[in-house]
């Protein structure tokens, strides 16, 4: 099944390092964060899950819950851990999902359904594509999905960027443009006729008859 923006994010049941969970359950009302990882104990990831525990405060301050899942037990993510401390500092407070049989790497496309049943004597190299990150909505929507290379280690401050995004633009009838940053200003969407426009941002600027700027919406 080939997962797109706006598809449903599938629900499944698995062990994490916090007991067990069911997704959907777990997301609740809230938004959430799912990134993925080929294998324990690769240098890459290891700085990832250090650099998003440093900013677990972050996602916590914009509503959204962070969960990990590499292609490996339970019992091999805690010591793990006591790596990502050594490495980077930082404590990993947030779940990470062991799929030692590949179930979710596959129900979320990032692994065939012929890769076989166990993690057990892949390498991360077997498991390459389990590299991505979703971002998912209270309606258990995928709002973001972005899939990296394993010699390319995230970049966590991008996606608190997207999200400020996606989430403004949840509440207002804007889109935000390149290298847009919380504060700047957005995009009228084409939507808002010019005197709505008006009506809901106070003033705006017409750069082209199609794009029209205005300060960034509060509330």
């Amino acid at each position: 099944m080939s997962l797109r923006i706006n598809d449903i994010a599938p629900d499944f049941s698995a062990e994490t390092t916090q007991g067990p969970i069911h997704f959907h359950e777990w997301i609740a009302d809230g938004w959430a964060v799912l990134f993925s990882h080929p294998k324990n104990f690769t240098p890459v990831c290891t700085t990832e899950l250090g650099a998003m525990a440093g900013l677990e405060q972050e996602f916590t301050k914009r509503g959204v819950k962070i969960i990990g899942i590499s292609v490996d037990p339970v019992e091999s993510h805690g010591k793990w851990k006591n790596d990502i401390k050594t490495a980077t500092g930082f404590d990993v407070g947030y779940p990470l999902i062991g799929d030692k049989d590949l179930k979710v790497a596959k129900l979320y496309d990032m692994l065939p359904a012929g890769a076989g049943e166990s993690s057990e004597g892949r390498t991360p190299a077997d498991n390459a594509t389990v590299r991505s990150v979703f971002v998912i909505g209270p309606d258990k929507k995928i709002k973001l999905i972005l899939t990296y290379p394993m010699t390319t280690g995230r970049n966590f401050n991008e996606i608190l960027r997207a999200i400020d995004s996606i989430q403004l633009t949840a509440k207002h009838q804007v889109a935000t443009p390149a290298n847009w940053q919380q504060g700047e200003d957005v995009i009228i969407t084409a939507a808002v006729s010019n005197e709505d426009a008006i009506s809901r941002f106070g003033s705006f600027d017409t750069v082209l008859p199609y794009l029209r700027k205005t300060k960034q919406p509060t509330g």
